[in-house]
């Protein structure tokens, strides 16, 4: 705008400084014409003088032959001086329009130079400012793109961080459901020696029946021991299904990975494919199942944040999986982040 701004006013001076040229040159004109029209009447009247016709009124008289001749010369002598008088009047009246209208473009043109200098200072001022925004911007841009590339390899970071713990997640039920298979087995088999110890000692009491074997101290202190959460194998499938889904645009009110995800609509998507119906509603979701506090989060637990205004799928080691915004994608974030613990609002464990 203030470049238009500058070029309209110079568009106005130059038009101006053309109208002025024009003007200046009618005013040589109406003086050559004003000069020429005096030389002219003044030769004129040295030639009637030289030649002793002044067509003064005596001599008009004097010199008539008739009374018609005397009217009619009486009358030429009236129109040659009213002819005389009228071009020096338009002769004099065009000098002092033209010089009225060269002092006007005069001062016109003198306004608008300023008016161009102001224009200049407020182009040269903006252009500035453009020019280090330009700067600025590219700076930013270069920031942005490390920021995103940080970012990238942060995402593929827990990505791997998270799969890692998805498969020990799995590995572990795996293990519990063999050792309650190995349970079960030896709770039958101590079950048919006590039957047929029972069978052939008769008389005897029926024998006690056996529990199934504790784990020992050293297998709680080991690092990879953690008591059997409720249905994990669930939990560990709705994360696994979750995470095939990271990089999925945002998308308002969408829940098909073919559009993209919002925060409900991704764990509405993912819970229906292990059979759990969920509402396309954060703080619908909220009212469903059971609540569960921060520090006991197990995988495939929802969190909610904001005043039920975000949510999210736990997945472990303090993270989850969730559809933040409009711009951004299905991606892994911490749920300890300042403002994600500000906003806490809580965790339900739906399976």
């Amino acid at each position: 705008m203030a470049a238009e701004r500058f070029n309209g006013a110079n568009y106005e001076l130059d038009q101006l400084t053309t109208q002025l040229t024009e003007t200046r040159e009618d005013l040589s004109l109406a003086k050559g014409i004003q000069t020429t029209t005096q030389a002219w009447i003044g030769q004129r009247l040295r030639a009637l003088y030289i030649n002793g016709d002044s067509a003064g009124a005596l001599e008009v008289i004097l010199g008539a032959q008739s009374l018609d001749e005397l009217l009619t010369r009486i009358d030429l002598a009236e129109r040659v001086t009213a002819q005389d008088d009228r071009l020096i009047r338009e002769a004099e009246s065009l000098r002092r329009r033209v010089a009225a209208r060269e002092k006007e473009l005069t001062a016109f043109r003198a306004r608008q130079a300023i008016v161009v200098q102001q224009r200049a200072v407020e182009k040269n001022a903006i252009e500035a400012k453009l020019a280090e925004r330009q700067r600025l911007l590219g700076s930013v841009k270069e920031e942005i793109a490390r920021l995103e590339e940080a970012e990238r390899r942060r995402q593929a970071e827990l990505r791997r961080q998270a799969q890692l713990e998805l498969e020990r997640q799995q590995r572990l039920v795996e293990a519990q459901r063999r050792a309650a298979a190995q349970a079960a087995a030896a709770q039958a088999a101590a079950a048919q020696a006590a039957a047929a110890q029972a069978a052939a000692a008769p008389g005897r009491p029926a024998p006690l029946e056996v529990d199934p074997p504790t784990p020992s101290a050293d297998e709680l202190s080991t690092p990879d021991y953690v008591p059997p959460p409720a249905d994990a194998s669930r939990g560990a499938q709705v994360v696994a299904i979750a995470m095939q889904y990271l990089g999925t645009p945002y998308v308002w009110a969408a829940s098909d990975p073919s559009v993209g995800f919002d925060c409900s609509g991704l764990t509405k998507y993912v819970f229906a494919q292990v059979g759990v119906s969920l509402p396309h509603y954060a703080a619908a979701q909220y009212q469903l199942g059971s609540p569960v506090s921060r520090d006991d989060l197990q995988p495939g637990d929802l969190v909610f944040f904001s005043g039920l205004g975000h949510m999210g799928m736990y997945i472990g080691d303090g993270n989850m999986i969730h559809a933040p915004q409009t711009g951004d994608v299905v991606k892994i974030s911490s749920i300890y982040e300042p403002y994600r613990i500000s906003g806490w609002v809580g965790a339900r464990r739906v399976l």
